[in-house]
Formats: structure tokens, sequence, C-alpha cells
């Protein structure tokens, strides 16, 4: 695919409606060699918080981009949601010139990071020893699926891959007794965060000690570290005391109860939250059982406890439960939809979604960013680039002239949307 037709004529005049961003990172700039969602994701949480993310694409640009729905090729909703506040380029680093153009990018950059198998970036320039070579400064982040250290280092991982491999897959099996995935990238998201975080630490560590480092933060170990911090269970102890399993997460009665009139997420967790919820059944006895108020033997006959919600859920609608419970401040919740989302009261009332008039794609909705920041003032955000959108912006400001603009567009290492 030729990169015009990833990049559709603008159907907007004058300067778009602009999100806003907090100007935490305003002074570091990230070479994003990543595509689809794992990079992506922990670089939009860098740009978020105001860093220069320069995302570098191959001449057909991310994949992730052909993800519908679209308005135009090459700008679908999911790229559109995690692509905000960087500048696009497109760089086929293969080409002769490549590797020259992506040293001076890199050159100016505080952070590289990349999702590439390691064979892959060694074989691409990408890799830790080459990028750092003379960079002392520089912080290179790889997310590989699977450590360096390991028999399955060079080998393709997705989302899937690794949800089936961590134990997941099998956790969410149906009344049929077939594994399934959680329907959402999980694994991409959860190392995306561990990304960025680790990219945090280090430019902390840099601003202490002015050197740099190599970060690798790979999906398996990500996960199953991911997975492991509560289900451990008896493998946590030499010899084991049992199988692995956190059994109040693993009871089959833990899931949204029916009411008389739909479902409900209930989860009394103290014993305040015990006693105020026996309150409100008609079964005799349980407000004077010893042992549902020593957490250690609740935890081992929370079954019994599940059962007892269940039981008590279809006597109410479910407005009626949210409200008693609200009363006595037992925590639950209604069982939503994607749809139901977008009407959150309370996501409404804190203007969690944001509306802006992208030059391209009219009008999009966003997502609101991690966290929310008080004392700094924000500054202005920019919606997902087209692909190579800053191509020569960028390369102007890393030292190209017009003349070897041309020259680089002409021979094929960098294309520029017509």
């Amino acid at each position: 695919m030729h990169a015009a037709t990833l990049c559709p004529p603008s159907i907007g005049s004058g300067t778009p409606t602009i999100e806003s961003m907090i100007p935490l990172l305003t002074d570091i700039r990230v070479v994003d060699l990543s595509t689809i969602v794992l990079g992506p994701y922990a670089t939009s949480i860098l740009g978020d918080m105001g860093a220069d993310v320069i995302k570098i694409e191959p001449p057909n640009g991310d994949l992730y981009r052909a993800a519908p729905p679209s308005r135009h090729p090459g700008m679908g909703a999911p790229f559109l949601t995690i692509n905000r506040n960087k500048r696009s380029i497109c760089l086929d680093l293969t080409a002769r010139r490549g590797s020259e153009v992506l040293g001076r990018l890199v050159d100016g950059a505080d952070v590289v990071i990349h999702n590439m198998r390691p064979r892959v970036a060694t074989k691409l320039g990408v890799d830790s020893d080459t990028l750092r070579s003379g960079r002392p400064r520089l912080i290179h982040c790889a997310t590989p699926g699977f450590g360096s250290g390991g028999p399955d280092a060079d080998a393709p991982a997705y989302d899937d891959v690794i949800q089936g491999r961590i134990g997941l897959a099998a956790l969410l099996t149906d009344d049929a007794g077939a594994p399934r995935f959680a329907p959402t990238t999980m694994a991409d998201k959860v190392t995306g965060l561990a990304a960025a975080i680790a990219i945090l630490g280090a430019l902390h560590h840099r601003d202490r000690t002015g050197q740099g480092t190599s970060i690798e933060v790979p999906m398996l170990e990500t996960m199953a570290g991911f997975m492991l911090a509560e289900h451990m269970g008896g493998r946590a102890f030499h010899p084991p005391l049992g199988s692995p399993g956190y059994n109040r997460l693993l009871n089959p009665h833990r899931r949204p109860h029916p009411t008389s009139d739909g479902h409900i997420v209930l989860l009394p967790y103290s014993e305040r939250h015990w006693r105020a919820l026996f309150e409100l059944t008609d079964e005799p006895g349980w407000q004077h059982a010893e042992w549902v108020f020593d957490p250690e033997e609740r935890a081992l006959r929370i079954d019994e406890l599940y059962a007892l919600i269940g039981r008590m859920m279809p006597t109410r609608t479910t407005s009626a439960w949210l409200q008693l419970l609200a009363e006595r401040d037992i925590p639950a919740g209604p069982v939503a939809s994607l749809e139901d989302l977008f009407d959150d009261p309370h996501l409404e009332a804190v203007g969690y979604f944001r509306t802006i008039d992208h030059p391209t794609e009219g009008r999009i909705s966003s997502p609101g960013p991690f966290a929310a920041f008080t004392g700094l003032d924000e500054e202005t955000e920019h919606p997902a680039p087209q692909l190579g959108e800053h191509g020569s912006e960028i390369l102007s400001q890393i030292g190209y002239d017009a003349d070897e603009i041309r020259t680089l567009t002409a021979d094929g290492t960098v294309q520029l949307p017509e």
C-alpha cells in the first residue's frame, strides 16, 4: 500500500478544537518505533504528560491504522485513541539512508522504545548496543514477547498468545469447559503500562546520575507477575502448601448476581460490610456466626457467603439494591455495557470523554488521560497524525535542508503525505 492511500484529504478548515495535556515531560523526546497496541499505549501515556513523541512508521504505516471502524483508510478508531500527542514520520529503515536518518533522530532523543523481536531489532540497527553506543544518556526500552535470556526470546507474540501462556484463558473457561480470551488487549496494555513506568523510573535515575540505561519489558514475564500477584497461592511457600490460585477469585459463585430485573455487582469485604448486609437478609443466624467476622475463616468459607448473596439478590430490583447498599456504604455497582460507559453519570460529571475536531477525521471522541494533576497549567494536545504527516518538520529539526529532504523522499527513505 502506498503511503498516499493512508492520508485522507482535509475535511475541515481553520484550527481544530484541541484537547489538553499536562506539561510534565515537555523537555523529553521519545523516538517510538513500536506498533499495534503495547508500545503505542505506553507512549500515549508519555505523550499525555507532554513528551514529544516521534512515531516512526514503516512505508505501509502502523498495521493498527487498519483496525476498524474508520472514515478514511489508515485512520481507524483504535489507532486514533492511542496515538494522540504524537508526530509521525514514515521512514524505511531498510533503505540505504534509513539508519542515517534514524541515527540523527536518536541523537536528539531521550528515550527510544520498540516492540521488535531481538533478532529483528539487531538486523534493523535499533537494538540497545547499537543505539546506545556513544549515547550514554539514552534510555532504550525494548518490549518483546519474551525475555532475552530464555529459549523463546525470538518467538513471535501477540496479546492472545500471552493470554494463553499465562493461564488467563484457562481461568476464563466457559460453561462448556472451553478456554476463552478476555475481550480486551490486556497483555498489551498492562505491559505498556509497565513500560511507561519503567521509562519514568529510568528518567529519574538519569536525572540523579546523568546515565541512561537499557530496559527490557517482556510481555510474558510482565503478565506472569501480573497474574501471580494474587494467584501464587500455596506455591508461594517451599515446600508448597497447595496449588496456585486465590480461592475467592476462583470461586464459581464470584460473578455478577441476578436481581429481580437484571444483574448487580456486589463485594462486601470488611466485617462492617458483612454486618450491614446481614441486616438486609431474612435468613437467621448470619448476624451471630462468629466465623464470618474472622477474616481468615471468612476467606476459607467464602463460598457460603457468595451463596447467601446469590439467594438475596433476586428478592429486589437492581435499583432498589443499589440504593440500599449505597446507604450502608457497601461496595456495589451495576453491570454496564460498553455503550453504557458513554452515559455514565460519573464519567459525564468529571468530563472524562473529550470531543475534538480532527483536521481530517472530523469530530471524534477520546477517553481521558490516566490521571489528573493539580497545580499545572494544561497545554494543547494534538490528535493522532496521518502517516508521515510531520516528516518534513521532523527532518528539518534534525538538520536536513529542503534539497536533502527531497532526495530522501525521491530515494524512498522517507515518504511524505501528498
